[in-house]
C-alpha cells in the first residue's frame, strides 16, 4: 500500500525505521503519517485544500519530536519509530479510483478515493508494527478534515480500543494543559467501509464520521488485543499567537510523551 501511494512520484516511497534502546525493555512503537505532500491523486484536492499539504507529514514530525523526547529523557524502552514516507502525486502510474490493492496484512482494498491515501501507507506500517508484539504501538496522522470539523485545529482526535489508556490520557492531557479528545471507535459503522469488489474501501459510502471511519480502518490491520492509540492531529497553526508560530504545529505531543512514561511505569 505503501507503493500504491507513491509511485507516481518521481522520489520514490518509503518505509523509514529506527531503533534504539535495549531490548530487554518494554517494546514501543511509534508511526507517523509521512506524506510529504499530497495533491489528493487523481481525485484532485482543490487548490485552496492543497496550498498547505506540505504539511502532511505533520504526523511524521510530531511523532520524531515524541521520540527526540523520549530518547533525550533516556526512558527505559526499546523504541522502534516507523515513518511510511510518500508524495501523493499524479502521473502514469498513479493509483486510479476503482483500483483494488492488497496490503500487506492479506486485505484487499478497493481505492474508493485517492485522497484518502494516509491510512493506506499507515495500514501496512500499523500491521508491521503488530507482529512485533509491542506493549505499545501509537501512530500520529494528518489523517481527516472530519476531525478538525469536529474538534477545530488545536484539539487532536484519538482512538484506543482500551479503557485503561483512554482514562490515563485524558487525565493527563488536562493535568498537562496539552489537550486531547477520545472520539469513539462505533463498530457500527464497519459496514460503511464495505466493499463489492475487495475485503473492505478505504472509504465510507457516506458524508457521515469521516474520523471514525478511518480509524475503524486502521484497526482492520491491528489484532484487537493490542495496545494502539490512533492521533488524528492537524499539526499546523493557521495564525501566531503566544506559544504557537504560524506553520507546522506540536500538538498532543508533551501528553503523548507524559502517558509513555506513566505506562511503562505501571508495566
Amino acid at each position: 500500500l505503501i507503493y500504491a501511494v507513491g509511485k507516481a512520484s518521481i522520489e520514490q516511497p518509503r518505509l523509514l525505521e529506527l531503533n534504539i534502546g535495549n531490548k530487554k525493555h518494554p517494546l514501543i512503537v511509534l508511526i507517523g503519517k509521512g506524506v510529504c505532500f499530497d495533491t489528493g491523486g487523481l481525485d484532485l484536492k482543490p487548490s485552496q485544500y492543497m496550498r498547505n499539504m506540505k504539511k502532511d507529514m505533520g504526523g511524521a514530525a510530531s511523532i520524531l519530536s515524541l521520540a527526540h523526547t523520549i530518547i533525550t529523557s533516556k526512558l527505559k524502552v526499546n523504541l522502534k519509530v516507523l515513518i511510511p514516507t510518500v508524495n501523493n502525486d499524479i502521473g502514469p502510474s498513479s493509483m486510479k479510483p476503482g483500483d483494488v490493492y492488497n496490503s500487506r496484512a492479506g486485505i484487499t482494498i478497493e481505492i474508493g478515493n485517492t485522497d484518502a491515501e494516509g491510512r493506506l501507507i499507515l495500514a501496512d506500517a500499523l500491521y508491521y508494527a503488530d507482529s512485533y508484539k509491542p506493549k505499545l504501538i501509537i501512530d500520529f496522522a494528518t489523517l481527516t478534515g472530519a476531525a478538525r470539523v469536529a474538534l477545530g485545529p488545536d484539539l487532536p482526535a484519538f482512538f484506543t480500543h482500551h479503557e485503561d489508556i483512554a482514562s490515563m490520557l485524558n487525565k493527563i492531557s488536562i493535568d498537562e494543559k496539552d489537550p486531547l479528545w477520545r472520539l469513539p471507535l462505533h463498530s457500527a459503522y464497519n459496514s460503511w467501509l464495505n466493499s463489492d469488489v475487495a475485503d473492505t474501501n478505504n472509504i465510507s459510502q457516506g458524508p457521515h464520521a469521516g474520523s471514525i471511519t478511518a480509524a475503524l480502518f486502521l484497526s482492520k490491520f491491528i489484532r484487537l488485543n493490542t495496545k494502539w492509540v490512533h492521533f488524528d492531529t492537524y499539526a499546523w497553526s493557521d495564525n501566531s499567537r503566544p506559544g504557537h508560530s504560524k506553520g507546522g504545529d506540536i500538538l498532543g505531543v508533551r501528553s503523548v510523551y507524559k502517558f509513555i512514561k506513566n505506562y511503562i511505569n505501571n508495566l
